[in-house]
């Protein structure tokens, strides 16, 4: 586990303060793509926030300690590879030396793998068994999966995969706080307000936040703590035959395929979220963790079988949505209502 008072030393004697300027910045999930510059129009200099320096540094100090540094996408990764001060410096090493405990581990796990495969291999040229088959067959898949992180975990330049995140993944999220936006990582996956690690691990789905449960399930953060992501696509998974609009035949297995969807024309979302505030203990780190507002898809998503939708709401109502009146619940619902409406399906896409 990692530990909150080594991090705390090591934040003092790094220096790294609690805000630095910075562009708003990178990041994607299950649902997302978080913001790749290269595939949209930036935005406007009205979107614009202060980057948690401190929260990043706590994240990635985090997950080098507790196992997770694969959860932080590589984009996000790369965006402290040519740092501009000496508090992001502090961070650049700190990732170089993630990155390089990673190689290690996955070298270690290759090489395990590689032994169980020899010894599988001459089990079954002594005697073919059920056993030595399965051994063969699970090592040589997951060398294919060990060798295909470590390439993607030394490969310099982002390509599309390095932008998605997955529930349980980290990316930036903005939010408001005295006045100010802020850019933090958070995991995509809500902790709820006094839920522990176990609450969660039960109910694993907090990392979408149905619209018509905002009331119920999440009435704690709805109306109190709001925030955005910046999206350029997100992805749904969804059955073969609902794809090509038929009823599943006799007898037919069920196919899953992921489809890409995309605002057209093409643009960033300010995709709306909730999130929380898990205070650490000695033993574990503070823990930021958010949810994706979902809503039911416009007709474009739905023509192409897909039964539920992410909220972008419009860029001139950002500053009310991060400011919200828990009292004023209704002019919540109008912004989330008040929607870009055109995303379509721009086609299958690999599953990665």
């Amino acid at each position: 586990m990692p530990c909150a008072s080594c991090l705390k030393r090591r934040l003092a004697a790094s220096g790294v303060p609690s805000l630095g300027w910075h562009p708003l910045q990178k990041g994607e999930s299950d649902v997302l793509f978080i913001h790749d510059p290269g595939r949209t129009p930036p935005l406007r200099e009205a979107v614009r926030a202060h980057i948690s320096l401190r929260r990043y540094y706590e994240m990635f100090w985090t997950k080098r300690q507790d196992g997770g540094w694969l959860r932080i996408p590589k984009a996000m990764r790369a965006d402290f590879a040519a740092p501009d001060n000496e508090q992001e410096h502090e961070i650049a090493v700190l990732i170089a030396e993630g990155d390089r405990e990673q190689a290690n581990v996955l070298e270690a796990r290759l090489f395990e793998q590689r032994t169980r495969l020899a010894a599988a291999e001459r089990a079954l040229a002594a005697r073919p068994t059920k056993k030595a088959e399965n051994d063969r067959r699970i090592a040589t898949a997951k060398i294919g999966q060990f060798q295909s992180s470590l390439a993607d975990l030394q490969r310099t330049g982002l390509i599309d995969r390095d932008f998605r995140i997955f529930p349980g993944h980290y990316a930036p999220v903005m939010i408001e706080r005295e006045g100010q936006r802020l850019l933090v990582p958070m995991r995509y996956q809500c902790r709820l307000p006094g839920w522990t690690e176990a609450d969660e691990k039960n109910k694993p789905g907090t990392y979408n936040a149905r619209r018509n449960n905002l009331e119920n399930a999440w009435r704690k953060l709805f109306g109190r703590q709001h925030g955005v992501m910046v999206a350029t696509s997100f992805f749904e998974n969804v059955p073969r035959h609902r794809v090509e609009q038929r009823e599943l035949g006799p007898g037919e297995p069920l196919e899953n395929n992921v489809l890409e969807f995309r605002p057209q024309p093409p643009q960033d979302m300010l995709v709306a979220c909730l999130w929380s505030f898990t205070k650490g203990t000695d033993e574990e780190g503070d823990l930021f963790s958010f949810a994706a507002i979902t809503d039911d898809p416009p007709p474009e998503s739905a023509a192409a079988g897909h039964d539920r939708c992410i909220i972008p709401i419009r860029e001139e109502n950002l500053d009310a949505w991060l400011n919200p009146d828990p009292n004023d619940l209704a002019a919540l619902y109008a912004i989330l209502d008040d929607r870009r409406r055109r995303i379509s399906s721009t086609g299958l896409r690999p599953e990665c």
